[in-house]
């Protein structure tokens, strides 16, 4: 394809997991549209994605959200240029959905298409200028955009620090597209941990806002352990939950004991109360808030002290924030706090998945030169940085 100019508008889909996405964006930073179709209320019932139900989601939806930005698009399809899609890392049968309707639509109007990395993307959402995010319902009416003039795009060398619900890296970026990785979870990634240690803690999923707002309860009161794994840009966290099990455990043990200890002394065995036939009660509110503070204190203290190392030990110019976790307020403010460089960190609604994020992604691969053909097939463990 020519090169890109910088009014090159780029229609995105994103299917990766259980949010149905597209998006316009033009010149790669201003977005026109951002539709999220979101599927939390359907899999949480489950206590988590169901890959399965997630797919025959994405067929359903897809259409709907496409119709949905294209409306917000003055010209409609006359004014897309491009087409892009995620595909991987994912779910195998949520990625395929999203890549191949969009190479239909790209084969159909004949326009170049471009497949992309969906943890790239969520280090691209630092490029978006403000725009409007549109979530819920996939038939849901939207708003137009309201502009925002952009701020200057970051320059390399960066460090970026990706956490989501599957992912959790620290990679170094020497270029559009250079990517250097410095360190990653040996086991949970960081999101994974939210929701496991939420789940083990009663508060439901998804993890991530459910232990944040415990934790802004009742903060202090009990200590968990940090995984250091020194001389190393690595994490790992499921040590955390375990510890998070224990608490609870221990927790429950004593209040058992004290139950015991107060019940009034029977004559008879068979005066003896039946043995319960329900779990143990749920530890008072007060000890899991404090046990979701801890939580979050030792996963964000591991997070930014590794990112503020490892931006130091490169001489990157800024340190950009990235992923699900992102949205985590105590993350966004200690590593703000810290850094000794500026701090990025996308809007909140952009640190989720979104298909804004693809398109800005996508731009810069346009603008290198880069396109796929029709065969491109999906990857569920697309490493970062794979061209």
């Amino acid at each position: 394809m020519p090169e890109p100019s910088a009014e090159l508008t780029i229609l995105a889909l994103e299917t990766s997991c259980d949010e149905t996405a597209a998006a316009i964006v033009r010149g790669g930073r201003t977005i026109v549209a951002n539709i999220v179709a979101s599927q939390i209320d359907i899999h949480r019932r489950y206590g988590g994605v169901v890959p399965e139900v997630a797919s025959r989601q994405h067929v359903l939806a897809i259409p709907a959200v496409v119709e949905a930005a294209l409306a917000q698009l003055p010209g409609g399809w006359d004014a897309v240029g491009a087409v892009a899609a995620t595909y991987g890392p994912g779910l195998a049968g949520a990625l395929l959905t999203g890549l191949n309707a969009a190479k239909a639509i790209a084969w159909a109007r004949e326009l170049p298409f471009v497949g992309v990395n969906h943890i790239e993307a969520h280090i691209y959402a630092n490029w978006l200028a403000g725009g409007k995010h549109d979530a819920g319902a996939a038939g849901a009416t939207p708003s137009a955009p309201a502009p925002q003039p952009p701020a200057p795009e970051p320059q390399f060398p960066l460090v970026a620090l990706v956490v989501s619900g599957g992912h959790t890296l620290l990679a170094l970026l020497e270029g559009h597209g250079r990517y250097r990785l410095l360190g990653q979870t040996r086991d949970d990634a960081a999101g994974e941990a939210f929701d496991k240690a939420a789940r083990i803690m009663g508060l439901g999923v998804p993890g991530g806002p459910a232990i944040q707002q415990a934790a802004a309860q009742a903060p202090g009161g009990v200590t968990l352990p940090r995984a250091w794994l020194r001389d190393s840009y690595d994490f790992s966290f499921s040590g955390l939950k375990t510890a998070v099990l224990h608490q609870i455990q221990g927790h429950q043990n004593r209040e058992a004991r004290v139950a015991t200890k107060n019940l009034p002394q029977r004559k008879s065995p068979a005066d003896a109360p039946a043995p319960p036939t329900t779990a143990a009660p749920r530890p008072p509110e007060r000890h899991i808030a404090q046990l979701a503070y801890a939580f979050q204190e030792s996963v964000v203290d591991v997070l930014v002290t590794k990112t503020v190392d490892a931006a130091r030990a490169h001489g990157a110019t800024e340190i950009l924030l990235a992923g699900g976790v992102a949205a985590n307020t105590r993350l966004r403010a200690e590593l703000a706090r810290r850094a000794h460089i500026p701090v990025r960190c996308p809007p909140i609604a952009l640190c989720t998945d979104n298909a804004a994020m693809i398109a800005a992604a996508a731009f810069y691969r346009f603008e290198e030169g880069r396109q796929n053909g029709w065969d491109l097939d999906v990857r569920p463990n697309l490493p970062l940085g794979f061209a």
